[in-house]
């Protein structure tokens, strides 16, 4: 088996965090990354890593893509139109710039995601028609094409909004959105309850699903939609997340196999250190270290980190568990030293 492991933010994006660092026991990661001989790439938002880990470019239409991974479609299918994912988010103002947060950061409920949804779709039917897969991925069907780029959603959540990222041909649009989400019914009542309100949208991922390049993987592991949208759209084959290695290497034999492991993101989006700790220390326990007790079950292992100091990949074959004079890696040194 060839096994790939896709890991966003594998690194903590500040080197000098002493509170990120300081005691973290991850001895499977080490061991591998000891022995591993690593590329480094420039940095990519996780969406578009995805998308390069399947042949793609970062053009490629994410929110078909996406729509064609959800579980629950209903009626819609990405064939035949353009879209747009329209992820529901919260903005507020502080130190004079745009904060954004994604509904990954806050409770939204279905009925409430419904009935935004049904607003706009009554104030901009001429756009297009809405969508809400589930309370925390919207999306749009657009009437006619729109040619535009913008960053993906984890470019962005957590962050401040420059000017260039908040522009785009349909600006004037979504400022008349955030008025129309602004005095909904929804919105008041979230903000009697101490809740942040639904005041804007997100769009991201343009554009019709069309033909996809030759999988370079024969089945993909993951619980996220746009990484299930991407092997869908070829001939490879897409299965939940096991627990951990031991349960997928029980499945049986693989041959290029991708799991997606992306845990860590949501915590380095919103600065949680404990929290992105937390995921690191149980995804050692459940596939580093076991990935160290089965490399001489593999032909090769390679980990992808789509990380701020870079896109970052690291292979072994069988014969990297004979390295003995290869010390574990020293992550906090690891990351001080990418970031010089």
């Amino acid at each position: 088996m060839h096994l790939t492991l896709l890991v966003p933010e594998l690194l903590w994006p500040e080197p000098a965090d002493q509170a990120a660092w300081e005691g973290l026991a991850l001895p499977g990661l080490a061991w591998l990354l000891g022995r591993a001989s690593c590329e480094r790439k420039p940095a990519l938002p996780y969406e578009h890593a995805l998308a390069a880990a399947w042949g793609r470019t970062a053009d490629a239409p994410l929110a078909a893509l996406r729509l064609l991974g959800e579980e629950a479609p209903g009626a819609l299918t990405p064939a035949d139109a353009c879209w747009l994912c329209a992820d529901p988010v919260h903005l507020r103002f502080h130190h004079e710039r745009v904060v954004l947060a994604d509904a990954g950061a806050f409770e939204l409920a279905a009925q409430e995601a419904e009935e935004l949804v049904a607003a706009l779709n009554r104030e901009f039917a001429d756009l297009g028609s809405f969508h809400a897969l589930t309370p925390r991925r919207w999306f749009l069907r657009l009437a006619r094409p729109v040619a535009f780029t913008a960053p993906p959603l984890s470019a962005v959540a957590g962050r401040r909004l420059d000017r260039g990222q908040a522009a785009s041909p349909l600006q004037s649009t979504l400022n008349e959105i955030q008025m129309v989400l602004h005095g909904h019914p929804v919105n008041e009542a979230r903000a009697a309850r101490g809740l942040p309100a639904v005041n804007g949208l997100w769009f991201w991922g343009p554009g019709a699903l069309g033909s996809a390049p030759p999988p370079p993987f024969a089945s993909l592991h993951t619980d996220d939609p746009l990484a299930r949208g991407l092997a869908r759209s070829t001939t490879a084959q897409d299965r939940p997340l096991p627990a951990g290695l031991d349960a997928l290497l029980a499945g049986g034999p693989g041959d290029r196999v991708l799991a997606v492991l992306d845990s860590p993101l949501p915590a380095v989006l919103y600065e949680d250190a404990a929290r992105w700790r937390n995921a690191l220390a149980d995804l050692d326990a459940a596939w580093f270290a076991p990935a160290a007790r089965a490399l001489g079950r593999l032909e090769s292992l390679t980990l992808l980190a789509p990380t701020v100091y870079g896109a970052l990949a690291w292979r072994l074959e069988p014969g990297a568990r004979w390295r003995f004079w290869r010390r574990p890696a020293d992550l906090a040194a690891l990351a001080r030293s990418l970031a010089a």
